[in-house]
């Protein structure tokens, strides 16, 4: 039920946020930030498969880079928007399909996913599920929530958000998601930001509270931050997983040594190559 309540939830809100910033370029730079350290030229003449494409951004950047075709997958209704955000590219294709359960067989050259594993009743699962559409000598990047420097977050927002938060009805969520934002985007904009960008002050942005992420969050807008804690508040299920659990599904899957990085503090990417391909998930 929770798989189900999640997907109902996200193809909700990505039909909301289709869009959150006025340039791709914006959406080219996150996702490079998020997948370091690929570069744009790894993508050339590959074919991709991006695992939980939401409302289509990094599929899109994906395209831009040069991918020769790009499967955006998504259980839920964000589909919808991926398609209204990508149907002029000609190398995106969008498809709504169970990550656990791929209609392909393996064709991919690189498969990733942003942010949705974590979200999965079995995210580790949803990894296998992955790499097991890779070819041989294909490589998977993941990026999920991290355990470690969340203890705040997972004993005391996980909780309230899902007993309350996620339960609530979504125009209310909405409304108090866009409250809390008023209160948290002036203090990103007026602290946060001149703290870490003025060599002045750079000794002052150590001391602040989980200051690699919110640090992060006030390069941008208002519209972007809105749906950032909306996001955080609304699904059902999520897990935070740490550094070892999260370098163990690559060994598992059989994968490469993997580049493992921590991401603002609060999160890790990893990275690795799929050398042969005798086993299925």
């Amino acid at each position: 039920m929770d798989k189900l309540r999640t997907a109902d939830t996200f193809g909700w809100e990505w039909q909301e946020f289709t869009r959150l910033h006025g340039s791709d370029e914006v959406y080219h730079e996150q996702f490079l930030d998020w997948i370091d350290p690929i570069q744009p030229d790894f993508f050339r003449n590959k074919v991709v498969l991006d695992g939980g494409c939401g409302m289509g951004r990094f599929s899109a950047a994906s395209a831009a880079f040069g991918a020769r075709d790009v499967l955006a997958i998504d259980l839920s209704d964000a589909v919808e928007a991926a398609y209204q955000n990508t149907k002029h590219l000609p190398n995106v294709h969008v498809v709504q399909a169970d990550i656990y359960h791929l209609p392909f067989s393996r064709p991919f050259d690189f498969a990733f996913s942003i942010g949705v594993l974590h979200h999965l009743p079995d995210p580790e699962g949803g990894f296998r599920s992955i790499v097991g559409h890779l070819k041989p000598g294909g490589s998977v990047f993941a990026w999920v929530y991290g355990r470690e420097n969340n203890g705040w977050i997972v004993h005391l927002v996980n909780p309230m958000r899902v007993r309350f938060f996620s339960r609530l009805p979504r125009q209310v969520l909405y409304a108090f998601s866009l409250a809390a934002t008023v209160v948290l985007h002036p203090l990103l904009k007026l602290l946060y930001l001149p703290a870490n960008r003025l060599a002045l002050l750079r000794p002052m942005a150590k001391l602040l509270p989980y200051n690699g992420y919110l640090s992060w969050l006030a390069q941008f807008g208002f519209r972007h931050n809105h749906h950032v804690i909306f996001d955080h508040l609304v699904a059902p299920t999520a897990f935070y997983i740490t550094r070892d659990e999260f370098r163990a599904w690559f060994a598992k899957a059989s994968l490469s040594e993997p580049r493992i990085s921590w991401r603002n503090q609060n999160s890790w990417r990893g990275w690795a190559v799929l050398e042969h391909a005798d086993s299925r998930p």
